[in-house]
């Protein structure tokens, strides 16, 4: 049986004491962690802002920025999504049991981070792709197709659910 957390570590019933983690490693950790919330969740949102500005684009070829951001090749930017479970891990095992995976906000965040990551990998950067191949292909005089617009309608409502998500396990894990 275990006693309950005092205000600056955990009483555990043979007496250990895991104390707030500090120190100079968990801090940088801990920095490499937010940094990756900050990107991902930046990058998610800067797509789903240039899909609604390829939707709108009038009559015309695609603007030379659009062109520019829909440019063949991965969102590397978006992979840093990535890091964020992996600092994660990291910063519960340099915790020192002061944090755990069963705490209920490391878990439902983890488990909705996981869900964004899932549906980035499988929905929402695939549709990015075709728009990037779509967008090359046409030539830089082409005017965007109906079927460019469509999934671009399709990258905005995606990029705005998984911001929602993102934001939701970003709260959850401030709010501890």
């Amino acid at each position: 049986m275990t006693a309950a957390r005092p205000a600056d570590g955990i009483a555990l019933a043979a007496g250990a004491v895991h104390h707030r983690p500090t120190g100079a490693a968990f801090d940088v950790v801990l920095l490499l962690h937010v940094a990756c919330v900050v990107v991902g969740i930046g990058s998610v949102v800067v797509g789903g802002l240039q899909a609604r500005r390829l939707q709108r684009a009038g009559a015309g070829p695609v603007p030379a920025d659009l062109r520019g951001y829909f440019a063949p090749g991965p969102n590397w930017a978006g992979r840093v999504l990535y890091g964020v479970p992996i600092f994660g891990f990291v910063l519960l095992g340099m915790s020192d049991g002061f944090f755990e995976l069963a705490d209920g906000w490391i878990l439902y965040g983890f488990v909705l981070w996981i869900l964004a990551i899932a549906v980035a990998e499988g929905v929402l950067w695939p549709t990015e792709r075709r728009i990037r191949t779509a967008v090359a292909a046409a030539g830089p005089d082409a005017e965007p197709a109906t079927a460019v617009r469509a999934e671009c309608r399709q990258l905005v409502w995606l990029s705005a659910g998984l911001v929602v998500v993102l934001v939701l396990a970003t709260v959850l894990m401030v709010v501890q």
